[in-house]
C-alpha cells in the first residue's frame, strides 16, 4: 500500500486505463471545445488527438481544450497540444483551459502558457478567441 502512495505522490499517473479518459466537443459561440477528463498520458494522448482532429473538422472559428477535469497531464498530452498548436498557426485561435496542479501547474512550469493561449476559466477562454 505504501509503494502506491509514494508512486502517486511521485506526480505518476494514477493507475488507471482508458476507461477513466473522455474526451468530447461541443460549438460554442463558433468555436470548438473540446472538453478533457480523466488522465491524459501516452496510452490516451491519441483519443486527444482524435477529439481535435474531430473537432477541426467542422472548421470552426477557433479551438478550446478544456483540460479542467484532468487528473493527470503527461508529457504525451502535451506533445499532442503543441502539435495542435504548430498546425494550426495563426489561421485559427487556440486556447488551452487549465487550473490546477494536474495541468496549469506543468504547462507554466514548461513555459508552453508563452507559447500559446492559456486560460483558466472556459468563460474566459471563450471571451478571449470572441474578442479578436
Amino acid at each position: 500500500m505504501m509503494a502506491d502512495n509514494q508512486h502517486a505522490a511521485s506526480g505518476s499517473p494514477p493507475q488507471s486505463d482508458k476507461d477513466d479518459f473522455n474526451a468530447h466537443d461541443s460549438l460554442v459561440d463558433g468555436l470548438a471545445v473540446v472538453s478533457v477528463s480523466g488522465s491524459v498520458d501516452m496510452l490516451t494522448a491519441p483519443g486527444l488527438a482524435e477529439a481535435i482532429d474531430s473537432a477541426l473538422a467542422n472548421e470552426p472559428k477557433g479551438l478550446i481544450v478544456d483540460l479542467t477535469k484532468v487528473e493527470f497531464l503527461g508529457s504525451a498530452g502535451i506533445s499532442v497540444l503543441m502539435k495542435t498548436r504548430d498546425n494550426l498557426g495563426e489561421s485559427t485561435p487556440f486556447c488551452v483551459v487549465a487550473d490546477g496542479p494536474a495541468t496549469h501547474r506543468p504547462l507554466t512550469l514548461l513555459g508552453i502558457n508563452e507559447l500559446m493561449h492559456l486560460s483558466r476559466r472556459l468563460d474566459d477562454a471563450i471571451s478571449k478567441l470572441t474578442d479578436r
